[in-house]
């Protein structure tokens, strides 16, 4: 017995009646060439799968309200076109939107950081503040301005071994009062 192969408007016809048939000979002859079609817009084999896969469930579950009117072919591959498009669309979406986030999260966080530079710098300078005058200038001088102890014992006309006393002393008041926090004095530093 010979099998008869229908032309696509005998396949349209029988499928929006719901011939299964029909919709399985359709199915056959045309998910090669969409997948391939499918596949060279999309570089990936999963996603060309899927978007064939999703077309043909949605030509069954909508058969009664197709009316191609060019023929089924033209309308599978006006349809994967559109999928693939709304696909890409979606995609270049969701690609800005996770470079739009990506942005504010760095942002935030270089604020968040700056707030907490700046919380940290405040408790530092107020235990600063609290040194004896001159082993507070002594230590601003060293840390702040760089100044080597010769320098500033040139400066403030006293000897390099004062100089390196008050600052050896500066450290250790504030390791004391600072705690854990005065490690982060000189990593922000």
């Amino acid at each position: 017995m010979a099998v008869v192969e229908r032309n696509d408007l005998e396949l349209f016809v029988l499928l929006k009646e719901g011939d299964k048939k029909a919709y399985t000979e359709i199915y056959h002859r045309y998910k090669p060439l969409l997948y391939i079609h499918a596949y060279k817009r999309l570089r990936d084999e999963d996603t060309a799968h899927d978007v064939v896969h999703d077309l043909f469930i949605s030509l069954w579950n909508n058969k009664h309200n197709i009316e191609p009117a060019l023929g089924i072919r033209a309308y599978l591959y006006t349809s994967i076109r559109n999928r693939i498009f709304d696909l890409l669309t979606k995609k270049q979406v969701e690609a800005r939107y996770i470079e739009s986030l990506s942005l504010f999260l760095s942002q935030y966080e270089n604020a968040d950081h700056r707030v907490r530079f700046k919380q940290l710098s405040d408790i530092v300078e107020l235990e600063i503040a609290q040194l004896p005058e001159k082993m507070q200038q002594v230590f601003r001088m060293s840390r702040t301005d760089q100044l080597s102890h010769k320098e500033i014992a040139d400066i403030l006309n006293i000897s390099e071994t004062t100089v390196k006393k008050q600052v050896q002393n500066a450290l250790k008041i504030l390791k004391s009062r600072l705690g854990p926090l005065f490690i982060l004095l000189f990593l922000f530093k």
